[in-house]
């Protein structure tokens, strides 16, 4: 019972801290030492530790993902200090005009994520477009992490055919294909998207009545009035990670990030290095961003990495993956709960699908549904305030604060997506 008090009362504690824009290299560590202390973990001695545990998934997640973070933030800052970044907005802009900034915003994240580009990575490579399109439209900028994770993270990231892991983790363990379940999957990424759109501009049309607008702010790039490069400057650098990155996912796995990344970073460093305002400062404040927003991520994963460790959260795992009533509702609430308590879509996947998996498939569950139902409850829950992806998107890369970007943030990638779930428990229970 301590135990299970520890969990979720240190569970709560971080996502308030967090919400209330405490620093979560404090936060995070201070959360985590309230269940390992609850659950009986020695904070020094002993085999097993709260030092070593914490520092173990810290480390280990810094070590897998450093060199994308790096990258990609290198990328997103010489897309916004040679102007590439203002000349592809400007383009939009004068396609579509300005009210449809929101919606290239979306589909540029939706684009690069469908094409197999980390969603961090995602982050640090359209923001600077998105704060040019939203800086020309007038529009609050407290939306863009909004605009950002709906394109990333719900229709695209779990979807059939999607690169990204959270539709591949359920192939190992339940002999599927990435196309799972494709004619459903469709129904509901098209719903998705549409409801989530349509969710997005009312709440940013809302806003604007409001009198809320763009606001400049003191860190914002100065970049000084000249000769903006060609727009096609801009995109042919975002074809490059998204060619190479597609072509080279499968042989290369996650080092293809490195690739795809290393390729843009070249490709626009080529193309439009005389357009540079400052590469010396591009590259600082890159590399300084980089380290902030791994770091915010490492810090809430340590967490994580405690509370696998506790006897409340095993009991827990055991409790949701055994279920009764339907089976595809037990899988969903299941990995919908430990994706929260992770916060970590594939973290919930992967601890939940080795129990789910066979225990499901051996009730004569259709494979390709269950892994259908696994990815999209994925992508619900796991966007709780102490999200990595979450943090690192609303704080490092936009720097906005939690109490003015969340609530957007939790409409478009918590009920959304829980709302598509349903739709697709539904059409596999009708057909």
């Amino acid at each position: 019972m301590l135990s299970m008090i520890g969990l979720v009362g240190g569970l709560l504690l971080l996502i308030i801290l967090t919400i209330r824009g405490m620093n979560l290299f404090i936060a995070a560590p201070f959360c985590a030492v309230i269940v390992a202390l609850a659950s009986g973990m020695p904070l020094f001695l002993g085999e097993v530790n709260f030092v070593s545990t914490y520092m173990s998934g810290f480390t280990g997640f810094i070590a897998s993902w450093f060199f994308m973070f790096l990258l990609g933030a290198l990328f997103g800052k010489f897309m916004e200090d040679t102007g590439a970044a203002d000349a592809v907005a400007n383009l939009i802009v004068s396609k579509l005009g300005k009210k449809h900034a929101v919606v290239a915003v979306v589909l540029a994240c939706a684009i690069l994520t469908y094409g197999g580009v980390s969603v961090f990575v995602v982050a640090f490579s359209v923001y600077p477009m998105a704060l040019s399109l939203f800086k020309d439209a007038n529009l609050p900028r407290r939306f863009i992490p909004a605009a950002m994770a709906f394109g990333s993270v719900t229709f695209t990231m779990t979807s059939a055919g999607s690169p990204e892991i959270q539709n591949w983790i359920p192939i190992q363990y339940l002999g599927t294909s990435p196309f799972a379940a494709w004619e459903v999957s469709l129904v509901v990424a098209i719903f998705m998207a549409a409801f989530g759109f349509a969710w997005l501009r009312q709440m940013v049309n809302a806003a604007v009545a409001r009198g809320e607008k763009f606001e400049t702010r003191q860190g914002d790039p100065e970049v000084p009035e000249r000769a903006l490069p060609h727009p096609i400057t801009g995109i042919v650098p975002l074809l490059v990670v998204l060619g190479l990155s597609f072509t080279l996912h499968e042989s290369l796995a996650q080092l293809a990030l490195i690739v795809a990344l290393g390729g843009g970073v070249a490709t626009l460093m080529v193309i439009n290095f005389k357009f540079f305002h400052n590469l010396s400062a591009a590259v600082n404040a890159g590399t300084t961003g980089a380290l902030v927003a791994i770091g915010n991520t490492a810090a809430v994963v340590g967490f994580g990495s405690i509370a696998k460790t506790t006897d409340a959260f095993q009991q827990t795992v055991e409790v949701m993956t055994h279920l009764p009533g339907n089976e595809l509702v037990g899988a969903a609430v299941a990995v919908s709960v430990i994706a929260g308590l992770t916060g970590s879509a594939s973290g919930g996947q992967a601890i939940a699908l080795p129990l789910v998996g066979p225990h499901y498939l051996d009730q004569g569950v259709n494979p390709d549904e269950l892994h259908r139902i696994v990815s999209i409850s994925s992508g619900a829950l796991d966007s709780l305030p102490h999200n990595g992806y979450v943090v690192t998107t609303i704080r490092a890369i936009c720097g906005e604060t939690h109490q003015a970007a969340y609530g957007p943030v939790a409409a478009l990638t918590v009920v959304v997506p829980l709302v598509g779930l349903a739709l697709a428990i539904g059409l596999f229970s009708i057909f």
